[in-house]
């Protein structure tokens, strides 16, 4: 059985000292080992930006794919090759600028896939520009005078999206984020993980201390349910999405591969896809 250790390859990140997506890259390595996964059967899709390295640092199969189109690589990893465990992460610019169309059709679509989101309220890559989740009156480079815009609210977003699998994690509590995307893996359908993983670089707001200081742990709040929606939803307005762990789950409604009858039990990848050269010829023959 795979460990921790055989998740790790010889490269050596190079964020920054400090930076929350080590932690996230050490829970993904832990809870792939955790539920038993070995490392060939796990494909990590990833987009760009600090986060979008990630892909590059497990031992895995892994794909450094292009801006905000890391939840379209992945779907299709996982439409011809169901028998592998796909996780497809990214920051928050990734998933929430140029990707947000993707991000919110793989939500309602509930592909049985887990999508990790590095939030770190900041383009951090990029040198520290307003990301589509700074809150506003935030000061960056590009808002010297404090940002004029609403930042999304991703729990919102995936709850009214039609999630079957709802999350939120912070990068500082590694042991809670390795259970939670032990979970996320588990779920059958379109499990999304959102991590707030400070960038000590550029966002001297939202740091480690400050969300210490105002996150609420959601198995602190009495009497909550996570297959309630919605209560999730009044929960996650009632605290401004300020809570972590499992924020809403539904195990009723189907993933979206196993309504395919066509797929079979056999994965695509499997299937002797070869053409004889009669079949060619019959194909191209319309074209010439």
């Amino acid at each position: 059985m795979a460990t921790f250790k055989d998740f790790r390859n010889n490269v050596k990140p190079n964020w920054c000292p400090g930076c929350g997506d080590f932690s996230v890259q050490a829970a993904i390595q832990k809870a792939a080992a955790n539920v038993g996964l070995e490392p060939d059967e796990v494909a990590l899709i990833t987009g760009i930006g600090c986060s979008g390295r990630l892909s590059g640092y497990v031992n895995s199969y892994g794909v450094h794919s292009i801006h905000g189109r890391a939840l379209p690589l992945a779907q299709g990893v996982k439409m011809a090759n169901r028998d592998l465990t796909v996780i497809a992460s990214g920051g928050d610019g990734d998933g929430y600028a140029i990707g947000m169309g993707h991000t919110i059709h793989a939500l309602r679509r509930n592909m049985n896939i887990t999508y990790i989101v590095m939030d770190n309220q900041i383009y951090g890559l990029t040198k520290g520009q307003t990301s589509p989740s700074s809150a506003p009156g935030f000061v960056t480079k590009t808002t010297p005078k404090g940002n004029i815009e609403q930042n999304v609210a991703p729990l919102e977003l995936a709850l009214s999206s039609g999630a079957t699998f709802v999350a939120q994690g912070f990068s500082s509590d590694i042991k809670a984020l390795t259970k939670m995307i032990e979970d996320a893996i588990n779920h059958d359908g379109f499990s999304f993980v959102n991590v707030f993983s400070p960038c000590v670089t550029y966002n001297k707001v939202n740091t480690y201390d400050w969300f210490k200081e105002n996150l609420t742990a959601i198995e602190d709040i009495e009497g909550y349910d996570v297959t309630d929606k919605q209560g999730a939803i009044q929960t996650v307005l009632q605290y401004d999405s300020l809570i972590k762990g499992i924020v809403y789950q539904d195990t009723e409604t189907p993933s979206y591969e196993s309504q395919i009858e066509a797929l079979g039990d056999t994965p695509l990848a499997k299937h002797d896809l070869s053409l004889s050269e009669a079949q060619f010829k019959s194909f191209t023959k319309q074209f010439v």
